[in-house]
Parts: C-alpha cells; sequence; structure tokens
C-alpha cells in the first residue's frame, strides 16, 4: 500500500449463497482525491462500499485504510458516509440529531452543536433547527443527511449516490461542498452510475461491472488509453440524414446519436477529413465539427454496454 493511499483494496471477493457480488476486486484511492467508482446497477458498488465501512467483510483479501492493516469500527470517526438509502430518526428534531450523531462519532456536545448550525444555515435549512424530521420534506431531508455526514470533519468521505434525490440548485450546491472539501484535504470516494458526474467531479476512477474490475486509473490517462478518434458532429435539420455517412463502416466505427450531436468515432485508416467531405457530399449543412477526446459515458458504454457484454460472454464459451 502506498503511504498517499487513505483506501487500499486487496484482491476482495464477496458471495451470497452461490451470487459472486464482488470478486477478485483491488483499487487504491489516492489521499486527497475524489475518487470514482462507477459501475451500472447492481455491479457491485454499494457491497464493495460496505466491506470498506466494515458492515460486512470480504470472504477473500483485505481492505487497509488510513495505511494501516486493522480498519473497522475503530477508525469510524475519521469516516464520514452517506449510504444510497437514506435513513434519519424521524421523531428527533434536526439540530439535535446533528449533535447525537456527532457525538457518536467522537465530537464535543457544545462544539457539535456551533458546528450544526453552521451547517443549518449554509444549507438554508436554519428555520428548521428545531423542526422533527418528519416535518422535512425530502430533499430537505437530503441536505440534513448530508451534513451529519460531513459535520464531524471526517478525513475520509464516502458518498453512494450523493446527488439521489436533489433538484438542479441543490446538486450544484453539494458538488460544490464536496470540490471544497477535497481541496481543503479530504479524500472523497465517490459511488455512481451517472457519468457525467464522476466525469466533472473525479481526478480517478474505478469502473466495475458484474463485481470485477473493468478498468481504473486517472481519468486523463483512460481517455487516452481508449480514445481513438472522436469527432462531435451537428448538421442542420437534425441527424436523420447522417444516417448513409454514419453506417459507413470503412469511415465510421460507432455513431453515437444524443439528439442534438453525434459523437462519431472514426475508423482505424479514416480521418477527420475523411468524414466532414462525406457529410459535405451528402448534402449536409455542418454546424459543429469538433475533434474531441472520448467522454467518460462513451467509454463507460464501449466497456460495460450490451455489446462489450455480448463480448465477454462469447469469450467464455470459446474459452
Amino acid at each position: 500500500m502506498s503511504a498517499d493511499s487513505v483506501v487500499a483494496i486487496h484482491g476482495i471477493t464477496k458471495r451470497y449463497a452461490g451470487h459472486t457480488a464482488v470478486h477478485n476486486l483491488s483499487l487504491n484511492v489516492p489521499r486527497g482525491t475524489i475518487y470514482g467508482l462507477l459501475g451500472p446497477n447492481g455491479a457491485g458498488k454499494t457491497t464493495t462500499i460496505r466491506m470498506i465501512m466494515n458492515i460486512i467483510t470480504p470472504d477473500d483479501g483485505r481492505i487497509d485504510l488510513f495505511g494501516g492493516g486493522d480498519g473497522g469500527r475503530r477508525l469510524a470517526h475519521r469516516i464520514g458516509y452517506l449510504p444510497e438509502e437514506r435513513g434519519l430518526y424521524r421523531k428527533m428534531k434536526v439540530l439535535d440529531l446533528l449533535v447525537f450523531l456527532a457525538e457518536i462519532k467522537g465530537a464535543k456536545r457544545a462544539w457539535a452543536k456551533d458546528e450544526g448550525a453552521r451547517w443549518l444555515d449554509r444549507l438554508g435549512l436554519s428555520d428548521w433547527s428545531s423542526k422533527k424530521i418528519d416535518d422535512l420534506s425530502k430533499g430537505m431531508q437530503q441536505k440534513v443527511q448530508f451534513i451529519a455526514t460531513v459535520l464531524h470533519r471526517p478525513d475520509l468521505l464516502i458518498l453512494d449516490e450523493p446527488f439521489s434525490g436533489f433538484d438542479p440548485v441543490n446538486t450544484v450546491l453539494i458538488k460544490d461542498i464536496i470540490v471544497e472539501l477535497a481541496r481543503t484535504g479530504t479524500t472523497i470516494l465517490f459511488s455512481t452510475h451517472i457519468m457525467e458526474q464522476a466525469e466533472k467531479l473525479c481526478s480517478a476512477v474505478c469502473i466495475i461491472a458484474r463485481g470485477e474490475k473493468v478498468v481504473d486509473g486517472a481519468i486523463s490517462d483512460i481517455k487516452r488509453q481508449h480514445g481513438g478518434h472522436n469527432v462531435l458532429v451537428s448538421v442542420d435539420g437534425g441527424l436523420a440524414g447522417t444516417d448513409q455517412v454514419f453506417r459507413n463502416r470503412r469511415l465510421v466505427m460507432k455513431a453515437d446519436d444524443y439528439g442534438q450531436y453525434a459523437e462519431v468515432e472514426l475508423a482505424t485508416t479514416a480521418t477527420t477529413q475523411d468524414l466532414l467531405r462525406a457529410l459535405v457530399s451528402a448534402d449536409l449543412k455542418v454546424t459543429q465539427f469538433q475533434v474531441a477526446e472520448p467522454t467518460l459515458n462513451k467509454i463507460f458504454i464501449d466497456l460495460v454496454g450490451p455489446d462489450a457484454t455480448r463480448a465477454r460472454a462469447q469469450e467464455v464459451v470459446d474459452a
């Protein structure tokens, strides 16, 4: 384990009644980074997080936290965990609940009360501090749960789908706080299946599917490794007229249609000028033609989408 790793996972496996939820997974979360644990629903992300939190234990392998081999409850005060399935004591008053949860993590009552009031003010909940959780809307309860996660100033934040249930305005608010915490030295393990969020926030990611690691590393390195020639294309009047060009496999390996534009991966021997000439020759008025690195969303689909799944299944049959 590197001295700069806050979480080091070594070949962990977890099985449930014949089903392997996580298989031989290894990864390192560097100190002070926002690290994305990515995958489709059911990939094993939450199971992995629960093993890191020592809620469940791996059948094989081990997990080291903060440079040591012994994690578990002893380190709970250094970790903030926001689970995907939220849960609060609904009959407690908001500030009382925050103070109670912070005290469990080792904070002093007076400090937790002042800090809790400061966070409630920042997230626009000051007027609700003496209300019961039951009196709050779902979005407000989500904010309270987020505050409870960060209130005791943990060294490691584990956020499982942190934007679930938030409207766009509050999503930006929570995003800004996450970035701020990372800049002040907090290490953040961020689990999501929404690639746009991960691409904007994370410096490194691990993509898992069916419990196994598909790829990991810095996003810049992953894009370089899985790049190819990619062009963003828009044409006047919509993309319907591009079908003939995009189906030409001498020009285009794959085209992902996003409605207003297409992300095109060129064939190995084709050039951007070949594609542009073909579009113009088809009497299409090109309004956007931008050479671009592949998005994390495209890489994700290429690695864990239906085509990738069928290819891996065929490899197993052939073996």
